[in-house]
């Protein structure tokens, strides 16, 4: 845990303006201006939810919020989970909580509170980042994208023009269909329509609010000239929202209030854009996949005035194992986005890695093929840069382009599926292929959100697990086979997240007898080793250190929790009794329990049983290598040098220094 930080410039309200601010907000709230945002929950659900907060349990809090936990509800004692993991410093643990739509509003209670209680200037700076009075909101980047739609020129995505008195907005039918049910019944009955025209008696500013409103951004009151223009303006807003059928537009337009409320208002509206664009999205593009063999694929023809708008397919080739194929064959595929003639004109975009698990080798049988809109595929660098290009991508042919990606059907539908919603629920089976995607086509909040799947859900209990079985017996894990820590650490070197690099060291570290013998292990260390570029005999091997920091974490938590931590030294002959073994803690009046929790029973989470004794020897305990250890406290620090051991005998036979 981190030490709370001196504050010499405080920025956050002192205790007396947090209470005024709890009473304007129950005010407002019981007046019926303000809707309460942080009920109580008394749940056990809940209760577990704030207990992993406390604790920095990533997975425990990631389940949580797959279940549909109220992320920003309260306890008993009006602790939110964000103010309780700030307040605890554990600063991974709120940065996905505020990832997952956590609100910490200054001028409001809980919201101060959570300012005011953060353990470290680094969790706070990153709260204030996440201040929904910031003119940008972090949360919602795909609000911000579709706003962006109505001023970007290149490349060009608009499919409609809409004119008004004086002048002209390329827009987007698939925006205006998803958004607009009048819209979508016109353009379902005329797809092909290139222009609209605006009745003369509307002002263009009223248009332009309304635009701007079904763009997903923030309507606000018109400004003119005068008091009669004014009144045009808002006349025609009128006009337009009953027209358009979105009367909220004019509801905000009319309502008034303080920031809060504005803020409460365009919360409901983005939340109810993603609805929209979601259910679009599902009725549209999924119900539209289309399915073919590999070779009918390139042969498709679409035509471009589609009752879905789309001006671009994207092909994903549906593959099964070959089975005649040894495990263990390295897959010599690579990555690619390319049009059905070929490669992406010889030129490769972006940075490309090996596709998939190297374990596993496929073969296609079926392609699908996914119409979508170009507009949402730029929120992908890769689309963007390959749109805007001057070679064939960038044209538009008769019919549609047909771009295939390398990976498979389903997670090209997660990917989509972020890019139109912001959502990604996806299995750890499908993390690492995800992880990889996102960053072969540059989606950096997908490709962290794979990274931080595979890192709490595929770590098991770390945190209650490893650090009451020290001695290498770990608890199974319920997802153990669905990932394979060789592919994740490589995964985690090949798309640059240092998050996957420390994840698999230190799984490693903690079953480190289950992999310091194989081949595979040996042959991951010298790759490790060879990641350094003009390497000298003096450097270490990143990797073999990382592991050796977590096996002394492994072994030291056990000890100090019974404050027996300086007998980790086995080689220390003042550790040990006449024959041999260290020295009984209980000879040395040392309370072993003293400071720790309560030891876990079987039935417990995170239980595991000790190492099994071996029968027929009155019980004797025995090391690794089947040396006869007087205690659980001698077994663990000898198996501790016995294991450090063999990661200097493996580093001799690689002929590796450090």
């Amino acid at each position: 845990m981190d030490k709370p930080d001196d504050f010499s410039q405080p920025t956050v309200l002192g205790k007396h303006q947090i209470e005024k601010a709890l009473h304007d907000e129950r005010r407002e709230i019981s007046s019926g201006r303000l809707k309460e945002e942080n009920p109580l929950d008394t749940t056990v659900e809940f209760r577990r939810f704030c207990e992993a907060c406390r604790r920095g349990d990533l997975r425990a809090c990631q389940e949580q919020i797959g279940k549909g936990i109220n992320i920003n509800a309260r306890d008993e004692f009006d602790y939110t989970p964000l103010i309780l993991a700030s307040l605890c410093g554990h600063y991974e643990v709120v940065q996905m909580l505020l990832e997952q739509g956590a609100l910490c509003e200054r001028d409001t209670f809980q919201g101060e509170r959570c300012l005011y209680n953060a353990l470290n200037s680094r969790i706070r700076n990153l709260l204030l980042s996440y201040d929904y009075s910031k003119s940008t909101d972090p949360l919602q980047p795909l609000a911000a994208h579709i706003t962006s739609l109505l001023t970007r020129d290149t490349p060009k995505t608009s499919d409609i023009a809409v004119q008004t008195v004086d002048a002209t907005f390329d827009l987007h039918k698939f925006v205006l269909s998803a958004r607009s049910p009048y819209f979508a019944k016109k353009l379902e009955s005329a797809p092909e329509t290139k222009t609209w025209r605006l009745s003369n008696a509307v002002p263009t500013q009223s248009f332009e609010i309304c635009i701007r409103y079904l763009y997903m951004g923030e309507a606000t009151a018109p400004s003119a000239d005068s008091d009669s223009e004014q009144e045009a303006i808002v006349s025609g807003i009128e006009k337009l929202s009953r027209q358009l059928e979105i009367p909220r537009l004019f509801e905000s337009i009319l309502q008034s209030g303080d920031r809060r409320q504005a803020r409460q208002r365009r919360t409901e509206e983005i939340q109810q854009g993603q609805e929209q664009f979601e259910g679009w999205f599902k009725e549209n593009v999924l119900r539209n996949r289309l399915e073919v063999d590999v070779e009918k694929a390139k042969h498709v023809k679409w035509d471009r005035d589609n009752g879905i708008f789309a001006d671009v397919l994207l092909l994903a080739d549906e593959e099964v194992e070959d089975e005649n194929t040894d495990v263990g064959t390295e897959n010599t595929r690579q990555p690619r986005i390319r049009t059905a003639d070929g490669p992406l004109n010889g030129i490769p975009i972006g940075h490309f890695q090996p596709s998939r698990s190297p374990s596993r080798h496929r073969k296609p049988r079926r392609s699908c093929l996914y119409p979508v809109h170009r507009s949402v595929l730029l929120r992908s660098e890769v689309f963007a840069t390959m749109f805007a290009s001057p070679f064939r991508e960038g044209q538009e042919l008769e019919h549609l382009q047909i771009v295939p990606v390398d990976c498979s059907p389903e997670v090209l539908e997660v990917v989509l599926t972020f890019l139109y919603t912001e959502k990604a629920n996806f299995s750890l089976s499908m993390a690492l292929e995800v992880l990889q995607t996102a960053d072969m086509l540059f989606i950096e909040k997908l490709k962290q959100r794979a990274a931080l799947l595979i890192s709490t859900l595929g770590n098991g209990s770390a945190s209650i697990v490893e650090s009451d079985n020290s001695r290498g017996v770990v608890a199974a894990l319920p997802d153990a086979d669905a990932i394979n820590i060789y592919d994740v650490i490589r995964a985690g070197w090949d798309t640059r997240v240092h998050r996957l690099e420390e994840f698999g060291a230190r799984y490693i570290a903690y079953r480190l007898e289950q992999y310091i013998d194989e081949a595979e292990f040996k042959d991951l260390v010298r790759e490790s080793a060879g990641r350094i570029h003009g390497r000298e005999e003096t450097d270490t091997v990143e990797l073999v250190d990382d592991i050796r920091w977590y096996l002394s974490e492994r072994f030291r938590l056990r000890f100090e929790d019974a404050g027996l931590n300086h007998l980790i030294d086995s080689n220390d002959p003042a550790n040990r009794g006449s024959d041999g073994a260290l020295k009984d803690p209980q000879d040395e009046g040392v309370d072993t329990h003293s400071g720790s929790t309560p030891p876990l029973e079987e039935g417990d989470e995170g239980y595991a049983p000790d190492l099994e004794l071996l029968e027929g020897e009155g019980g004797v305990i025995r090391t690794l290598d089947g040396e006869i250890a007087g205690d659980e406290f001698a077994q663990d620090a000898l198996n501790y040098q016995l294991l450090l051991g063999k990661i200097e005998t493996l580093m001799e036979e690689l002929g590796l220094d450090g």
